[in-house]
Formats: structure tokens, C-alpha cells, sequence
């Protein structure tokens, strides 16, 4: 185990601090400039939409899903341990100043998230039985025909098979173990045991069960988590500004609290802002785009403002509360991250030592055990859809409902496994499904441009004449 863990190291510090520094940096701004700030022009058109369809109680017996209920599913996926964890690792790593890093890659990944929500949406696939597929595999054919074409499709759909249906799902089970272990002394197979029945109960139901549930679990999860992040906030509101001003600090000075060169340090604290950066929001990604395809929309623009406020709840709401409560309680005075990195402290328990200090110990790692069976748990529910989606391509239908029995085991063995491996086991195949996915996304940004310009003159079109149905060759 230790051998294979030095090889994935080894190979996601070529990915994650080169190739995808390059690719998701370079893809947002292209998009930033190419769509005129689509971010920033259309995200109170996001907003909008988003509380215009707002609802516990989504559209029934319909191919896909409701604008809302999609976003919900997608929010399910980017809303899961690297809000908690994975931030709460980067700054461990990275200094304070990862999260400035994590929130410029979030901004420029609205406008990739927003290009891979229209396209997903241009070249989804819908069957004879009003069955809806759609993501990356599709419009990867659309930008490459042909052999190419169908060898990154293949690519593709293996490496999000890996990541979010076996690989990712380990991750979430693994965090939710482990908290639990930490707040109730619950053995961590014991939680996982538990997280694998919850978990097939909801795959057997399929993609109609994914949405009702998503749809009313991911507004609960957000407020209870914010609610409890505000009242830490407002106990050290007197620090906050002081938190704040370390996370900018550090972003250019990281040395001054992870140590080594100049040089050195700025490359990790960015490298963790862009890696944990992906895995919390997932732009770029190619994860998110199978939820948007299934919204039952007018125009692909309309579903590519929805999906930036996915990002933007993501990160700038959710990851960044998380933020400012670790900096404030641990960093921030005679924290006990002040100095740097201390015994005893890991990504893992951070959040809860911060939360702790106001609540307790016991009552604060008990919200976070919860609120992370609450993000986990959402977030298992949703890669594993987007996954047996990328599964049908492959193989077919037939092969679904092995990959589901696959799926629950492995949801029961991220409980059991090395919290590091199993890390770095999902940060290389994420990075995997990020060069394909970009490569399509360079290639087709002529067609969301197109519907970005046409978006203010075309009148909304009858939902249910505009069906996009692309059959792809095999």
C-alpha cells in the first residue's frame, strides 16, 4: 500500500501542479473573455431563475428533471467533503492564503461551468422511452467525430467511472467514518455498513429517487451547515477581519506559515487552491455537466446561468464559511495554528477543533459528523448517477446494475481504507477526467458563445419542442 501511495503522489504532482494548473487557469479565463464575463453579466439572471423555480416537490412523470432539481443534484456533487475536509486539508498544506487561490479558480470556473452546462444541454441524448442522457461523453463526440472522438469519450467515461462511482464514493464514506468515529465512537465499518444500505436503496430507485432527494436534502444541509458556521462567526466576529486578512496575506507570503522558499510555497499554496479547488466545485471537471443535461429547460443558456450558482454556492457561500471559521478560531491570535502546524491537528479534525471551540468538543464534532453525513452522503448519491450514466455509454443498460452492486461495496470499503490513499486515488482520476473534458470544451466554445449572443434576443421557446437528440456513433 505504502508503494502504491508514493506512485499516485508522484503522478498527481505532474497533474495537479502542472497540467491542471495550465488547463483549468487557462480554460476559465478563456471562457471569462470569450463570454464577456458571462459570470458576472448573468449571474443575477442565475439567481433569479434558480429562486423562480425553487421547490421541495419537483415535476413528476417527465423525462429529466426540473432546473431546480437538477442544480440540486449538482450542488449534491460539488457540496461534499472538499467543502469541509478538502478545505480544511488545503489550508493545512497551503497555508490560509489557499483559499484566495480556491477562490479564483471558483471564478473563472463559473464560466467553465456555465460552458459544460450548455453544451451538455446542446448535445444531450433523448430516447424512444423519454429516457434523458447527457454529459461530456457527448458533446466530446460532437467536438471530435470520429476515432479520436470516440477514444476520448471512452477515456473519459472510464476515468469518471473510477473517480466518482468507486473512488470518489470511498472518499465520502471514508470522511463520514472517520467524523463518526471521532464525535459518537461509532467504528467507522460499522457507519459504513450503514451509508452502503442508504446508499442502494436510493441507487435501485434510480434518477427520478436521486432528484426528489437532492432536491429536499441539499437546502437542509446548506442552511443547518451555515447556520452553525454563522454562529461561530458571530462568537469571534472581532476576529474576522483579521481572518480575512491572513487568507490575502498568505496568498503571496505562504512561506511566512508552511515554510520552505518563496518559490516552493506559493507553488503549494496555489497547486492546493487549484487541486481542492476542482474537487470542491468540480468546474472543469465533467461531473456536473450530467446533472444540467437532464433539466427540462427552454435554451442551454438558461441552464448555464443555473450552474454558476452552483459554483457559487459552492465555494463562495459553503467552502468559505468553512474557511473563515477554521482561520478565525485556529490561525487568528494564539490559535493553535498560529505558528504553523501542530501535533495532533489533520484535515480531518480541523473542522472540528474549530467548531469546538465554541460548542465543545463532543457537541462540535458531532455537527460536523453530521453535517458531513448530510454533504457525503448527497454527494455518493449524485457521482453515482452521473457515473452510470458514463457506464450505459460503455457497455449499456444491461451493465447498470452490476456497476450499482460494485458501487455499494466500494462505498463500504472507503470506510475501512487509508485516508490518504484513498485521497490521492480520487485526486488523479479527477485530474484524468479534466483533459478530455477541456479539450472539448476549447473546441465547442464557438457554440456557447453562439448561445450566449443569442440568449437576450431569442424569445423562450416551448419547452417541449426543444429536444436535443444526438446519436452517437459507437
Amino acid at each position: 500500500m505504502d508503494y502504491l501511495l508514493e506512485l499516485v503522489q508522484m503522478v498527481n504532482t505532474y497533474l495537479s501542479d502542472y497540467i491542471l494548473c495550465i488547463l483549468l487557469i487557462g480554460l476559465g479565463l478563456y471562457y471569462t473573455i470569450r463570454t464577456r464575463f458571462v459570470q458576472v453579466r448573468c449571474l443575477g439572471e442565475g439567481f433569479r431563475r434558480f429562486f423562480g423555480n425553487f421547490s421541495l416537490h419537483g415535476e413528476q412523470g417527465k423525462g429529466g428533471m426540473s432546473s431546480f432539481q437538477a442544480l440540486a443534484t449538482a450542488v449534491a456533487a460539488q457540496v461534499g467533503t472538499g467543502n469541509v475536509v478538502g478545505a480544511s486539508g488545503a489550508i493545512l498544506t497551503g497555508g490560509p492564503g489557499a483559499i484566495f487561490w480556491m477562490w479564483i479558480i471558483a471564478f473563472f470556473g463559473m464560466a467553465t461551468n456555465y460552458a459544460e452546462a450548455v453544451l451538455a444541454q446542446e448535445t444531450r441524448v433523448v430516447k424512444e422511452d423519454g429516457t434523458v442522457l447527457g454529459g461530456p461523453v457527448y458533446y466530446i463526440r460532437r467536438a471530435f467525430p470520429g476515432a479520436f472522438g470516440r477514444f476520448l469519450a471512452g477515456f473519459f467515461a472510464v476515468a469518471i467511472t473510477l473517480a466518482l462511482g468507486f473512488m470518489g464514493c470511498m472518499v465520502q464514506s471514508n470522511s463520514i467514518g472517520e467524523t463518526s468515529e471521532a464525535a459518537f465512537g461509532i467504528p467507522a465499518w460499522g457507519i459504513g455498513i450503514v451509508i452502503a444500505l442508504l446508499a442502494g436503496f436510493v441507487f435501485i430507485g434510480g434518477t427520478k429517487r436521486i432528484a426528489r432527494i437532492t432536491e429536499k436534502l441539499v437546502p437542509v444541509m446548506a442552511v443547518f451547515y451555515i447556520i452553525g458556521g454563522a454562529v461561530i462567526l458571530l462568537a469571534n466576529f472581532e476576529r474576522v477581519p483579521e481572518a480575512v486578512s491572513l487568507i490575502f496575506y498568505y496568498a503571496f507570503n505562504p512561506e511566512a506559515i508552511i515554510g520552505g522558499s518563496w518559490g516552493m510555497a506559493i507553488k503549494t499554496a496555489i497547486s492546493q487552491g487549484v487541486k481542492r479547488g476542482l474537487f470542491s466545485n468540480e468546474a472543469g471537471m465533467g461531473s456536473t455537466p450530467h446533472a444540467h443535461a437532464l433539466a427540462n429547460v427552454a435554451k442551454p443558456h438558461d441552464q448555464g446561468v443555473v450552474a454558476m450558482v452552483g459554483v457559487f454556492i459552492d465555494t463562495f457561500v459553503v467552502l468559505t464559511m468553512t474557511a473563515l471559521v477554521v482561520v478565525t478560531t485556529l490561525y487568528t491570535g494564539d490559535g493553535v495554528l498560529a505558528g504553523g502546524a501542530a501535533e495532533g491537528v489533520s484535515k480531518t479534525n480541523m473542522a472540528q477543533i474549530a467548531f469546538g471551540s465554541l460548542f465543545g468538543s463532543s457537541l462540535g464534532s458531532a455537527f460536523i459528523a453530521i453535517s458531513l453525513l448530510f454533504f457525503a452522503f448527497s454527494t455518493i448519491l449524485s457521482w453515482n448517477l452521473f457515473a452510470k450514466i458514463n457506464v450505459e455509454y460503455l457497455m449499456g443498460k444491461a451493465a447498470v446494475k452490476v456497476f450499482s452492486v460494485l458501487a455499494i461495496c466500494f462505498v463500504f470499503m472507503g470506510s475501512c481504507l487509508s485516508n490518504n490513499l484513498v485521497w490521492e486515488l480520487t485526486d488523479m482520476f479527477n485530474n484524468l477526467m479534466v483533459i478530455p473534458n477541456s479539450l472539448a470544451l476549447f473546441a465547442l466554445s464557438g457554440v456557447v458563445v453562439g448561445h450566449t449572443d443569442a440568449a437576450k434576443s431569442q424569445e423562450p421557446e416551448d419547452e417541449d419542442n426543444r429536444q436535443y437528440i444526438v446519436q452517437a456513433e459507437n
